[in-house]
């Protein structure tokens, strides 16, 4: 797979690179790369962004701007990706991030992500050089470099060889293996904490028993955030 950033700020990502899961990755043939989008402005003094028509506080990235980037990086057109690329710009009004699209990103060849500033692209990004709008919420943020951080996060460790033991993947949150539900609880020492101890259960070596308790746990969790 390959992902890159698009981004204001590349070496915001620094700090991301350095996590096992995406060295783990990295080792086994991700290519990850972030693309500063002042390197190839097409405006004067690295800028990047103009004042939006009809009014209005804030600043918008120009479609120039971003076309700039991608034909720079890509060598052909942004209006017609390769068919093997997903183009995600990162808005709060786009699709709902979860665990099945996290699966379907994952099957991916190729991921570009666009990390939008201030209030954000202008329209005819979203409309002509984006394949996907994705959110992380239903919230505002002050860029796309944290939602699409997310995106990579959760992507990423979906790779063959990033986890330590494949097996990690399987049961999680969300997962097709526990039916979308939460994941279940988790103890480990001490047995006794301040009078709270660890679920019988949990100590009987019957891991037939512990795979139902885990089970109905979970169950119980989604039962419980459908209420909420």
């Amino acid at each position: 797979m390959r992902i890159d950033v698009f981004t204001l700020f590349p070496a915001w990502f620094n700090w991301f690179t350095e996590q096992r899961h995406v060295r783990n990755a990295r080792a086994r043939g991700l290519e990850l790369d972030f693309v500063d989008l002042r390197a190839t402005t097409p405006l004067n003094a690295g800028q990047v962004d103009g004042t939006p028509y009809g009014g209005g506080a804030g600043m918008v990235i120009r479609v120039d701007v971003v076309e700039a980037a991608l034909n720079a990086r890509y060598g052909a057109d942004p209006r017609a990706p390769a068919p093997a690329r997903r183009v995600i710009a990162m808005s709060a009004g786009g699709r709902q991030f979860d665990d099945t699209l996290a699966d379907e990103l994952a099957g991916a060849e190729q991921l570009t992500l666009l990390c939008g500033r201030y209030e954000g692209f202008d329209e005819r990004v979203y409309e002509h050089l984006a394949t996907d709008v994705i959110s992380i919420g239903p919230y505002v943020l002050a860029g796309g470099e944290l939602p699409a951080m997310v995106v990579c996060d959760a992507v990423i460790r979906k790779l063959p060889g990033a986890l330590g033991h494949a097996e990690s993947a399987i049961e999680e949150s969300f997962s097709q293996a526990l039916g979308g539900a939460p994941e279940y609880p988790h103890y480990t020492r001490p047995v006794d904490w301040h009078g709270h101890r660890v679920p019988e259960i949990l100590l009987s070596g019957d891991h037939g028993r512990i795979a139902e308790w885990r089970r109905a746990k979970s169950a119980e969790r989604r039962e419980a955030r459908s209420k909420s």
